[in-house]
């Protein structure tokens, strides 16, 4: 694998996410897979990193899936061929077959790497909106449930990983509910509880309707915006099963 395809990679769509702890985790990564020490990753021109505000691009959310898919596929101890072709899944349909293969071999390379969370996802929180942060842990927790079963401890860090991206509880229950389901698990997801009356579940409903739009990832990949409807038609879901149950 030669250093000008990953560099031309890493070049071509990656923004704020080229510095700091993620840059320095992609350096690492991208290092390892061409086996040049030398090769470092630094922010454009050799500058130190700075965190002024930039716009979030669709690089720099692969590539903050990338280590935290990592960390998650970590936490149980077992790097499981269905979790690995999770990923995979979403790296070919965002960047194509030749480039998921080049990301998945530094996915590997990240496996064997600790992972900084709580100053990883500083710099993710500091950039990313909410919406995109949200998209993320919804990725996490499809990765958990890729074999059929979750471990707890999988559980653990993604949750580890929403309080340090700054996401508020009841969207992290929201989410969690979308793939554990019990009987409030329709209430959980609409950020909401079984003793509201018929109007509040409606406000909330819609509220949940808006914080989950597709429109809010439009400036990501095609896979990012199916996920994100994934998400939408799952809220519609609960609001009208809850409708069901209550004749309404």
């Amino acid at each position: 694998m030669s250093k000008a395809k990953f560099g031309k990679w890493v070049g071509g769509t990656l923004g704020w996410a080229f510095g700091g702890p993620i840059g320095a985790l992609l350096g690492f990564a991208i290092g390892a897979v061409i086996d040049t020490a030398e090769f470092q990753v630094q922010t454009g021109g050799g500058a130190a990193f700075n965190p002024r505000p930039r716009v979030s691009t669709y690089g720099d959310f692969s590539a903050s899936l990338l280590i935290l898919s990592a960390a998650v596929m970590k936490a149980d101890g077992k790097h499981l061929k269905s979790e690995l072709d999770f990923v995979r899944k979403f790296f070919v349909q965002n960047f194509g077959e030749a480039h998921a293969i080049q990301e998945m071999q530094m996915l590997k390379e990240l496996l064997q790497k600790d992972i900084p969370l709580p100053e990883v996802c500083t710099q993710i929180r500091q950039f990313m909106p909410l919406p995109q942060r949200l998209q993320l842990l919804h990725y996490l927790f499809g990765i958990a449930q890729a074999d059929g079963h979750v471990d707890k401890r999988e559980v653990d860090v993604i949750q580890s990983i929403s309080s340090y991206l700054g996401i508020p509880e009841p969207d992290f229950g929201s989410l969690k509910a979308m793939y554990f389901r019990d009987v409030d698990s329709d209430y959980k997801i609409l950020e909401t509880d079984s003793l509201v009356s018929d109007e509040e579940l409606k406000k909330a409903y819609r509220r949940m309707a808006v914080k989950y739009h597709p429109d809010k990832v439009s400036q990501l990949g095609e896979d990012v915006q199916r996920a994100a409807k994934e998400k939408f038609q799952r809220v519609q879901a609960a609001y009208d099963n809850i409708r069901k149950q209550r004749g309404i």
